[in-house]
């Protein structure tokens, strides 16, 4: 099996691996996870454990000042109460945050109903809040307020104290959650409000896995800066390319990864490898033997499809992502 494999078997996950064709290596590059230091914060992104009180603007700028970067960005807002998951993006990382914003959601809440309801009713009515509703977002948001269709995936009534309930809701991203137990109480008849919520997963991020706080981040910032031991900054900050386990791959002779950068299009020979998860017109993450994202692109075929093309333009490119000389021109070895 190629050597490679090993490299981006932590963003293939169950997926299987098309191998197409091989390629030496050049040895440019580094492994997302062993990035020299700079780097790997310039590339990085933080797992937030949002605390309840402050915006989202406002903690990001907090997640700023603690790292002393330029630029920070988050992935979904979440109002001031809400707790959880904010994957906050940290300089180069601020390109790929409109991937986590538009990706699914996940939370937990607690909904207060305000009359007396049987709750063989009440689930009956949770249960029409699922698959495709209509929502108009509430007085005090961001976007107009026009009524727009957003997608239930799946929902779950986790626990029933006398008026209030514990759920679970799967959701589109855009999708007003305090809107959705507004409108239930107004199909039971007697009202609700939510009265507590937290984002448990944003895209492929969840509080199961590297979910930090502002404090582990201000003590592993502190710990470098003293010590210059940065093993606990491995740890509350993971590579951009985590977003990567939400979206197919194709993996890419580093002789292609300046051409990509530069603008070009990737053709067919520069292609070593792609996950069977890949369709015509969805998008793709492009990536290095290493595992290193080079941009974020639309794939021209599906997998079965890519597996029999031998030439010509098979993806283009939507946002270029790994900065110009990490990899150096090859233009000659790519024809």
């Amino acid at each position: 099996m190629s050597s490679y494999i090993d490299s981006v078997r932590w963003l293939i996950g169950d997926r299987e691996l098309y191998v197409v064709a091989e390629e030496e290596d050049f040895g440019f590059g580094f492994d997302p996870w062993d990035r020299p230091e700079e780097l790997y914060i310039k590339y990085g992104i933080v797992n937030l454990d949002k605390p309840p009180g402050p915006t989202s603007h406002q903690v990001t700028t907090w997640v700023k000042r603690i790292l002393g970067v330029s630029k920070t960005g988050h992935g979904g807002t979440l109002d001031p109460m809400v707790t959880g998951v904010l994957p906050v993006g940290i300089e180069r990382s601020t390109v790929v945050m409109r991937y986590i914003v538009g990706a699914p959601k996940e939370y937990v809440g607690v909904m207060h109903i305000h009359g007396d309801v049987d709750l063989d009713e009440f689930e009956r009515v949770f249960n029409l809040f699922r698959g495709r509703i209509y929502q108009r977002p509430p007085v005090r948001s961001s976007v107009r307020r026009r009524v727009r269709t957003r997608e239930v995936y799946s929902s779950e009534i986790l626990d029933v104290d006398g008026r209030d309930v514990l759920f679970r809701i799967e959701c589109e991203s855009g999708f007003y959650v305090r809107k959705y137990v507004h409108d239930i109480g107004l199909v039971l008849g007697v009202g609700a409000h939510m009265t507590e919520l937290r984002r448990v997963r944003a895209g492929p991020f969840s509080e199961d896995e590297y979910l930090s706080s502002l404090y582990d981040l201000s003590s592993a910032v502190y710990l470098w800066r003293e010590t210059g031991d940065f093993t606990l900054m491995r740890k509350v900050i993971v590579p951009l390319e985590y977003i990567l386990k939400i979206y197919p791959i194709i993996v890419i002779k580093d002789s292609a990864v300046a051409s990509i950068i530069y603008g070009a299009q990737l053709k067919a020979p520069g292609v070593l490898a792609f996950t069977n998860d890949v369709r015509r017109r969805g998008r793709v993450g492009i990536v290095t033997k290493k595992g290193e994202l080079v941009a974020i692109a639309i794939s021209q075929y599906d997998a079965d499809e890519l597996s029999r093309v031998e030439r010509g333009v098979v993806t283009t490119t939507e946002r270029v992502v790994m900065e110009k000389g990490l990899y150096p021109p090859m233009w000659r070895s790519v024809k």
